[in-house]
This record gives structure tokens, C-alpha cells and sequence, in this order.
């Protein structure tokens, strides 16, 4: 495709000069003899690239620098000047130029700095479509305040290979905040390993991170890489990294400060280069006073911090948020396009959310697979919006074993409140009276399908 370059000079011979030499080398030309036709034809004419005088008779080129980089998306611009001055030079690279160069121009010297402007504009571009699209796929959808501090946080972050610290409640999109990262990141052609440390009793939690050799332990029948060696070259993530046991803590951090592993029943440390992204939903601070949580270790975990907002501080988004996620289920399930009316993203809006993005995407999963008409309304949204049926209606099996009863009744229970909570395993586990890493485990034991 033809770049369009617009000339902006107010000598006509320079004007002639430089197009018939662009327009040689396969440009298309526009040109502008001063300020006002300049800003005229950046409208008219959408040039992939300006190449403006500093002194022109209406106004000057940094007027219409400012004119140009004010505008949604903006072509790059390249100044030029029959006056060096190094002033004018620094205030247009402030504003947004991308490179100043003096007259009399040497045409290969021109040609080569445009080639590399739009090659760079070009990436530049490429780059911020990608993390576009992983902020969508990822479920940042919106433009409230509160999401828009967390999008920039993720841009921040991802061409960095600093360590992230994500914080937020249960079912807030902790994990999809990492991957975003991940994917916006130089690392995004590796591998993105999760691991969630409270899903792990903790004789097991040392292995799956760092792995074992064949016969480290009873059970270990062949050798295993751990997470660590997984994401070697990527990214690893720690979800609920604030349910580590201590003892583990130690090792992570040795870990962190030796960028190397050694397995169980290995004589010999293997080297990895892996970034990690840690999330949580305690308050880790909190958790170091209580002499849970190793301050070195946190210390080194929040290189960056960020923190997602629970959905109720960002009620603006949920409409939004809601179509997304109705069009990707109707997408992922090959349904018939569903529609929610105003008064279904209304009613979705005023509800608390306590189970945050992940109860929202529940919910309307239920509604397009539960609605039979292509369109949901509000009537549809509050009845799917009601509690979940008391365990105490439900018929329990009185047969059997009693160690079998008890399980069923146990079952049960926990089944009732994560439905209850809408999957959200804080809630539900402060609600049983237990600790989560103590709810992970019956549900393990139990065969409990989450």
C-alpha cells in the first residue's frame, strides 16, 4: 500500500523539490503552502505521514504540530527548518515529533528517516492493536476510572521485566490481568504457567513448583519438571500467593534471588528465566504481622503493584462488560446471537456483585443458555438475579453407610454454598467456617465439580 505524504512548506520550489523526488520514489504526494491548508489537508487527505517546515506565514510549524498530535490518531510527524535552532528542536520533540531535521535536506538522508517514521509508526500501531485486543480478550472491557487505571497499569507493566503484585477480592479477573500482561509482553511467545497455591496440600506444593526426580519421594515414579521449569522463559503466575505454607516461602524466595531451581532428589540446580506474577486476595501486610507471610518475600514480590477494583466500584463498566461477555458465550457455545435490553443491563447494573466478574459471566452464561427468545430483558436478568435455593428443601440420602451419609450430606453443604456464593471460594469458605486452602481440599476429596 502507497504511503500518503503531506508536504507543509511555504517556499515553492522546496515544495516541487521534495515532491517530485517523493513522488519518484513511489509516495503519494500532498502538499500545503501554509499552516491552516496544513491542518485542512491532515483532515482531508488522512496522510500517513507529515513532513512540516518550522517557519511558515500564518503560523508556526509547532502550532500545527500541536494541531496534529491532538487528533484521535495522529500521523507521525517530521520537522524541518532553514533556521537550526536547537530550542525549536527540543520543544517539537516534546510535542510529539519524531524527528527535526535542517535544510538544505539531502533527499537520501529524507528518505531514510520517513522510511523508518512509518516503519516505526507502523509497529507502533501493530503493538497497540495487540494490547487492545488482549485488554478485550481479557476481559478489561469498559472505560470507567477505576478500569482505565488498571489498563494503564498493565501497559506499564509489560514491556518491563519487573515482578507484579496483583491484588483484588475473589472472582475480580486477577488471573486475567496477568495473562494480559503477559500477552502485551516480550515474553508473550512463551509459555503463561499457572499456579494456585492454595489448590496444593503442602508436602505437594514444593514439587509442583519446583519438580522431582524419579524416586524423591514415595509415589514419585518418573521424573517431573515443576511449574518453574515450565515457564522457563515466560511467565509464571501465583494465584493466592498469600496461602503459601512458610516453609515454601523460604524456597521461593531462594528461588527469586538465584534465578535457579533445584527439584526434589536432584543433585544439581537447574537455571530458569522465568518473570512472576503474584495475586492475592488478603492483605499481606496484614499477614507478614501475623507472622504468616515472609516480608523478604513480599518485598520481593511487589516490584509493581496493582490493584483491581471489585465490580461494584465500577458499575459504569458492567453493561459493557455484560454484552462481551453474552456475545463470546454465544460465540464459545455456537448459539444464536443473544440481545440484552435496556432494562436487563439496568437490572444487571444495580445488582452488588459480590462474586465480581466471574459471578457476572456465570450469570449471563445462564441467561443465553436458559432464555429460549433471542432477547433477554430485565423480567429474565431478576428472576436468574434471585438467592439460590435453601440446602435445608433439598432431599438427603439417609442410607447406606453412615460414613457415606455423611459425605453426601457433606457434599452438599459445600455444592450449596459455592452456588451460593456464585463460585466465589473466599465467601463460601469464610461463610463454612473454614480456611480456603482447608475448602480446596474437601472438594478435592470429594469429587465436588466446581
Amino acid at each position: 500500500m502507497t504511503a500518503r505524504i503531506l508536504i507543509v512548506d511555504d517556499e515553492p520550489n522546496i515544495r516541487t523539490t521534495l515532491g517530485r523526488a517523493l513522488d519518484l520514489e513511489g509516495f503519494d504526494v500532498v502538499l500545503a503552502s501554509d499552516a491552516a491548508s496544513g491542518v485542512a489537508a491532515v483532515e482531508e487527505s488522512s496522510p500517513d505521514l507529515v513532513l512540516l517546515d518550522l517557519k511558515l506565514p500564518d503560523h508556526d510549524g509547532l502550532w500545527v504540530l500541536r494541531q496534529v498530535r491532538s487528533r484521535t490518531d495522529p500521523p507521525p510527524v517530521v520537522m524541518m527548518t532553514g533556521h537550526g535552532s536547537t530550542d525549536a528542536a527540543v520543544e517539537a520533540m516534546k510535542l510529539g515529533a519524531i524527528d527535526f531535521l535542517e535544510k538544505p535536506l539531502a533527499v537520501d538522508r529524507l528518505l531514510v528517516t520517513l522510511r523508518n517514521a512509518l516503519r516505526l509508526d507502523s509497529l507502533d500501531r501493530d503493538v497497540a492493536q495487540l494490547r487492545r485486543s488482549a485488554e478485550i480478550r481479557h476481559g478489561m472491557v469498559g472505560e470507567s476510572p477505576a478500569l482505565s487505571r488498571v489498563v494503564q497499569a498493565v501497559r506499564q507493566a509489560a514491556p518491563t521485566r519487573m515482578r507484579v503484585l496483583i491484588t483484588g477480592e475473589s472472582g475480580v479477573g486477577k488471573e486475567l490481568v496477568a495473562r494480559a500482561i503477559h500477552d502485551c509482553s516480550r515474553r508473550a511467545a512463551r509459555r503463561f504457567v499457572a499456579l494456585n497455591c492454595a489448590a496444593f496440600a503442602e508436602n505437594l506444593v514444593e514439587s509442583e513448583l519446583f519438580g522431582h526426580e524419579r524416586g524423591a519421594f514415595s509415589g514419585a515414579d518418573r521424573r517431573r519438571e515443576g511449574r518453574f521449569q515450565q515457564a522457563d522463559g515466560g511467565t509464571l503466575f501465583l494465584d493466592e500467593v498469600g496461602e503459601m505454607p512458610l516453609s515454601i516461602q523460604a524456597k521461593l524466595l531462594r528461588v527469586l534471588e538465584e534465578h535457579e531451581v533445584l527439584p526434589l532428589g536432584a543433585s544439581r540446580a537447574v537455571p530458569v528465566d522465568v518473570r512472576i506474577i503474584a495475586a492475592t486476595n488478603r492483605d499481606l501486610q496484614e499477614e507478614v504481622q501475623q507472622g504468616r507471610f515472609r516480608l523478604d518475600l513480599l518485598q520481593r514480590l511487589e516490584g509493581l503493584l496493582i490493584h483491581v477494583p471489585p465490580l461494584r466500584a465500577r458499575r459504569d463498566d458492567i453493561p459493557a462488560l455484560a454484552l462481551h461477555l453474552l456475545d463470546a458465550f454465544c460465540r464459545d457455545n455456537e448459539f444464536e446471537p443473544r440481545e440484552l435490553t435496556d432494562d436487563a443491563l439496568r437490572a444487571l447494573q444495580d445488582y452488588e456483585w459480590p462474586g465480581n466478574v466471574r459471578q457476572l459471566a456465570n450469570r449471563v452464561g445462564r441467561l443465553a443458555a436458559m432464555t429460549l427468545s433471542s432477547t433477554i430483558d430485565g423480567a429474565d436478568v431478576r428472576r436468574a438475579l434471585q438467592d439460590v435455593p435453601k440446602l435445608e428443601g433439598a432431599e438427603l440420602p439417609t442410607e447406606g453407610p453412615l460414613y457415606a451419609v455423611l459425605e453426601a450430606l457433606e457434599r452438599r453443604i459445600i455444592e450449596d454454598r459455592i452456588a451460593r456464593f456464585d463460585g466465589n471460594m473466599t465467601r463460601a469458605a469464610d461463610d463454612l467456617g473454614l480456611e480456603r486452602s482447608h475448602l480446596y481440599k474437601k472438594i478435592k476429596k470429594l469429587g465436588i465439580q466446581r
